[in-house]
């Protein structure tokens, strides 16, 4: 699915130059679930950004289902990542005033999809992650645990190729935190390829492969034994 080769991200400012990523080389293949661990500072959100083209390496190459993606202009970069990408973040950035359907859909309102199919599109989803009951509900009205699934949702809902999840059970109690991670496994063995950031040993072994950061370098790699 992506390839990362010799990927670099340098922030620059007059007096000082900081390397968030050192010639990272990755691959990440379909149907894949993968852990991305490391200190904080080590890179792993860095990394998330750029797999997830909400920023720009400054060297290297990023081929993204077949097509080189690092240098491409801020508007294709957004048209890709639209059509290809789902985000789930720590913080659920769920509208309060709207219900939850209305929070799922609003992810298919760039898509230009007829009302018929986004009505289909959010009903599926919502029955998908176990919160189709909650539909009318605002975000306040649901625990953590309901309103991370209500994120995932809204990431699952535009048919994306690849899931990114930044920390998704960072703000979660321990039981929550572990229902989150069960829906996502159910997600990839159903075929959704996820990457997720994670500072949880426990929430990386949910994943097939986890990849140890340090100083914006991969450490080392490990496949979990199926």
């Amino acid at each position: 699915m992506l390839t990362m080769t010799g990927l670099t991200k340098t922030y620059r400012t007059d007096s000082v130059e900081t390397t968030a990523l050192d010639a990272i080389d990755l691959d990440i293949a379909d149907g894949e679930f993968v852990a991305i661990m490391g200190p904080s500072g080590c890179g792993k959100s860095t990394l998330l950004n750029v797999m997830g083209m909400l920023d720009s390496p400054t060297e290297g190459s990023y081929v993204f289902n077949g097509h080189e993606v690092a240098g491409l202009t801020e508007a294709k970069l957004a048209d890709t990542r639209k059509s290809n990408i789902g985000f789930i973040f720590q913080s659920f950035n769920l509208v309060d005033e709207l219900t939850v359907r209305e929070n799922v859909e609003l992810a298919l309102l760039y898509h230009n999809i007829p009302a018929g199919e986004r009505k289909s599109r959010v009903d599926r989803v919502l029955d998908k992650v176990g919160i189709a009951h909650r539909a009318k509900h605002r975000p306040t009205q649901l625990s953590g645990g309901q309103q991370q699934r209500v994120a995932v949702a809204r990431a699952l809902v535009g048919e994306p190729k690849l899931i990114l999840a930044d920390e998704p059970t960072g703000n979660l109690d321990t039981a929550h935190g572990e229902e989150v991670m069960r829906m996502l496994r159910q997600l990839n063995q159903e075929g959704s390829t996820i990457v997720m950031v994670t500072h949880s040993p426990a929430h990386a072994d949910f994943a097939s492969r986890v990849v140890n950061m340090l100083d914006g370098r991969i450490l080392q790699e490990r496949r979990r034994a199926a």
